[in-house]
């Protein structure tokens, strides 16, 4: 059985565009008003992620009935449907909590094990990324082009606050890079694909972090490489709430040749997932 397909017309017009919108519109209203609560993995939540998952995982089981939903603060096991949903309600929960406003909403379709759709909502910044595979990636309807094209001078590289740890590893070698870190790994791995860094490395990213990203950098030509193991080999049921896929994004073949001895430095430490 085969999964149907969507248009990005569909995307932006239909019910999953306005169920988008009202979690953004929550977010922006909880933003500065929202305590955090430390979760077992060392990880924040706030009502307003418990909120903004239980809204997105029951729309999408009435948007598209049949689909099955991977969620950050739900059910983390892979689903074994044809296509399935993959979410993280707020991805950048501690800056959320801190009144930092840099988050996002993140969502991808998967068919076959891959994503074949992404959408990153930035709710501070009235910002939506999409993309669908075959077919391109766009911000606020706007189509973006691979950052290949263009010229990016100030070679910034976006690190999480593991990954930083690769710094001190290689002596004699100093970092290429200017170091910029965001707090939202969504965020951080789709700089990469908008043009703002040259590339990235997150060292723990859970595939709710990843997934609406991974179809973005694919849509413009930017290369992954995946450090411990690829998330497109995951078998259905499998429970990935504890586990991560270090990965090295990168803007052109180029950065990533620059940056790949910096990727492997963070095989060796005891900071991946």
């Amino acid at each position: 059985m085969s999964a149907p397909s969507l248009s990005i017309s569909t995307v932006l017009d239909d019910g999953l565009s306005r169920l988008i919108d009202e979690v953004a519109a929550r977010q922006r209203l909880d933003f500065g008003r929202a305590s955090a609560q430390l979760k077992p993995d060392g990880t924040l939540v706030t009502a307003c992620d418990l909120w903004s998952d239980q809204t997105i995982v029951n729309g999408l089981r009435t948007l598209y009935p049949g689909e099955g939903v991977l969620s950050e603060e739900g059910d983390c096991r892979l689903p074994d449907s044809p296509a399935f949903w993959v979410v993280d309600p707020l991805d950048g929960t501690t800056n959320f909590a801190a009144g930092i406003p840099c988050w996002s909403i993140s969502l991808a379709r998967f068919e076959a094990g891959v994503p074949v759709l992404g959408i990153l909502d930035v709710p501070p910044l009235g910002l939506r990324i999409v993309a669908q595979a075959g077919r391109g990636a766009w911000s606020n309807g706007i189509p973006l082009e691979p950052p290949a094209a263009k010229p990016h001078p100030g070679g910034c590289v976006s690190l999480c606050s593991r990954s930083i740890g690769v710094l001190p590893k290689r002596p004699g070698h100093p970092f290429p890079g200017k170091v910029r870190m965001f707090g939202v790994a969504s965020l951080n791995l789709v700089s990469v694909a908008m043009g703002q860094t040259v590339a990235a490395l997150e060292a723990t990213p859970k595939i709710w972090d990843l997934a609406a990203a991974w179809v973005v950098l694919r849509e413009l030509s930017c290369p992954l490489r995946w450090l411990v193991r690829d998330p497109a080999q995951i078998l259905p049921g499998a429970d990935l709430a504890a586990t991560g896929f270090p990965v090295l994004a990168a803007s052109e073949e180029k950065e990533m040749e620059r940056y790949r001895e910096w990727g492997e430095c963070l095989v060796g430490m005891d900071v991946i997932g």
